[in-house]
């Protein structure tokens, strides 16, 4: 699958099927993170992967519209230094490290939905983050129910044309 196949199709998938992924597949996922770009390399992510049934149940808690994640078969919980004077690019560095990691999924038959933290002391409690660092971001992955809706071109949900994002030159 070529990238421009994978951003066209790339969706929001909130429903897996009930089935570990393969361990190539988890693999490949958490090179893609591990892999992406960074401001100055500074690299500053860590990866919680959970896959164990109760945890995925107690991480869908931490914030709201995240059931998606207590039927994953993966959660990786992105997490970056806490708050500092490289905090914008640390979350930065963290979002482009999710986008790899979704991509990557697409490519190979597996669907992924973001989450967003609400709780995060109590997701540290939970993970064992440490007090230096934070987390408020997670990503949910699993096979598909509705396998349909993966590698097919995103035709439901109208994006806005370009000239309504683009400004040439000057706003």
């Amino acid at each position: 699958m070529h990238v421009w196949d994978a951003i066209q199709t790339k969706r929001a998938i909130r429903e897996f099927k009930d089935e570990p992924l393969s361990e190539e597949h988890v693999e490949r996922i958490l090179q893609a993170g591990r892999r992406s770009q960074s401001s100055k390399n500074s690299q500053p992510w860590h990866f919680i992967a959970v896959q164990d049934k109760e945890r995925l149940q107690k991480v869908s808690e931490l914030g709201d519209w995240m059931g998606h994640v207590a039927g994953a078969a993966l959660c990786i919980v992105i997490v970056v230094p806490e708050e500092n004077d490289r905090t914008i690019w640390h979350f930065f560095d963290a979002g482009q490290s999710a986008s790899y990691m979704q991509l990557a999924a697409v490519e190979i038959g597996v669907g992924s939905c973001l989450g967003t933290i609400y709780k995060p002391q109590e997701a540290k409690d939970l993970l064992g983050i440490p007090d230096d660092h934070q987390t408020r971001l997670v990503i949910s992955f699993g096979y598909p129910v509705d396998e349909s809706k993966v590698q097919k071109p995103l035709t439901a949900y109208k994006r806005r044309d370009l000239d309504e994002v683009v400004h040439w030159e000057t706003w």
